[in-house]
């Protein structure tokens, strides 16, 4: 019983994990349908962020190095958000509409972005120390959960809480939502478009900067710490089902539970495989996903 329930957190630490990535492509890609190929360099940047904050405190503050992820928290959002912003500003608004060139130009993106982190911060992985309060886990019947896990499963459940809340509460999110649902709509209605892009591109990256944050607490980072994640995050959203971000919460602890569960019998690679396998399946059966948005444009 403890290896079931042991194997149900890892997955749903997994899922947290492919949630967090996954959420900022869901705003870029899922709601505006861009495909942003520097979606992983911005958990990149995120992650390097997280890692001056941490350099600042060592050096200029070493006895509140303790609280220092609480400063690296908003500030890998902001970095990225603007990375995200000036990126939106510069070039993805004038590919709208130009699906095959906005790939490249931010497959392009991304490969600059890379050497920009290898100039700075050198090739090799660096490694980011966890705050010492993060150490040790829970102590349950003979299983331990890790602290830095069951933090990262909150950061999550706290991050999606803040999105909802900013989609569906708050005027900027309607006009997001508005925008989504039915552009032309919208923008016959006085919503200027190309302002909620904008910010709708900010905030999608800075959450991929909170991404990168959370990162740093599993390991080292590098240049291509992204890459990583890139494929991952793709897939959730378009399992989850484009525009919608119930589907992504659904699809990527789907995806986290069920590679858990087959990589205990298995191994990492062959689970990849089955679940690719098992995603495009779902796909030929059902395209729009696990979650399928109405909207009068759509029909």
């Amino acid at each position: 019983m403890s290896v079931v329930i042991t194997q149900v957190f890892n997955g749903f630490s997994l899922g947290s994990i492919l949630l967090f990535v996954a959420i900022g492509l869901a705003i870029t890609f899922g709601l505006m349908g861009v495909i942003n190929m520097a979606h992983g360099e911005l958990i990149m940047a995120g992650a390097y962020m997280t890692y001056v904050v941490q350099q600042i405190f060592a050096k200029y503050a070493p006895q509140a190095l303790e609280y220092y992820f609480f400063v690296a928290i908003p500030a890998a959002f902001f970095v990225s958000a603007f990375l995200g912003w000036g990126l939106e500003q510069l070039l993805i608004r004038h590919l709208y509409h130009r699906p095959l060139d906005s790939l490249l130009a931010t497959w392009g993106v991304s490969l600059i972005l890379q050497q920009i982190a290898r100039t700075f911060f050198g090739a090799p992985n660096v490694a980011v120390l966890p705050p010492g309060w993060l150490d040790g886990g829970v102590r349950v019947a003979g299983m331990v959960f890790p602290y830095k896990r069951l933090f990262i499963l909150a950061f999550v459940i706290l991050s999606i809480f803040a999105l909802y809340v900013y989609l569906t509460k708050t005027p900027a999110g309607r006009r997001i939502r508005a925008v989504t649902l039915n552009r032309d709509m919208a923008s016959c209605l006085g919503i200027s478009t190309r302002k909620v892009d904008a910010y709708a591109f900010a905030i999608g990256s800075g959450f991929a900067g909170l991404a990168g944050c959370a990162l740093t607490l599993l390991g080292p980072i590098g240049p291509t710490i992204g890459t990583y994640y890139i494929v991952d995050a793709f897939m959730v959203v378009i399992l989850g089902g484009i525009g919608k971000l119930i589907g992504t919460v659904l699809g990527a602890f789907g995806i986290g539970l069920v590679s858990t569960l087959m990589e205990y019998s298995t191994s990492a690679t062959i689970a990849k495989v089955i679940m690719f396998a098992l995603i495009v399946a779902f796909l030929q059966w059902k395209p729009s996903g696990l979650v399928s948005m109405k909207t009068r444009s759509l029909d």
